[in-house]
C-alpha cells in the first residue's frame, strides 16, 4: 500500500512539473506583460457598443430610429413594430407594443424611459 501512495505521489509531481515548464514556455516573458495583456484584455470585454440612451416616438419614427434607441430591439422587430402600426394604428402607451410579435414585457420594461407615444396625425387611426 505504501508503494502505491509513493508511486501516486511521484506520478502527480510529475504531472505537475510537466504542466508548470510547458507553461513557463508559453508565458510571457516579465510580469509588466501579464499586467499589461489581462488589462487589455479586460479593457476590450467592456468596450462593448451599447445603445445611447435615447428617447424614441415610436408612433413617427423609422425602424432604423427605433433600433438604434431601444434595448434588445434589432431591425427586424424593429420592423415588425412598424408593420404593426401601419396595419393597427397608433400606440396610445408603451404596454401596446407586445401585441407586436418578439417584443415582451421585460423588453418594454428595459425601454420604458426611451419609449414615447407622441401625437400623430389623423392619417395614423387605430
Amino acid at each position: 500500500m505504501n508503494k502505491i501512495a509513493t508511486m501516486l505521489q511521484t506520478a502527480a509531481l510529475s504531472l505537475l512539473l510537466i504542466g508548470g515548464a510547458h507553461a513557463s514556455k508559453h508565458a510571457p516573458a516579465n510580469k509588466a506583460a501579464v499586467v499589461a495583456s489581462a488589462s487589455t484584455s479586460n479593457h476590450a470585454k467592456s468596450a462593448k457598443p451599447t445603445k445611447a440612451a435615447q428617447k424614441v416616438n415610436i408612433n413617427t419614427a423609422d425602424a432604423a430610429a427605433i433600433d438604434d434607441a431601444l434595448l434588445n430591439v434589432g431591425p427586424s422587430k424593429a420592423a415588425a413594430i412598424i408593420a404593426y402600426r401601419k396595419q393597427h394604428g397608433a400606440f396610445h402607451t408603451a404596454d401596446e407594443l407586445a401585441s407586436v410579435k418578439g417584443i415582451g414585457l421585460k423588453t418594454i420594461e428595459k425601454n420604458r424611459d426611451r419609449i414615447v407615444v407622441g401625437s400623430v396625425t389623423s392619417a395614423s387611426k387605430r
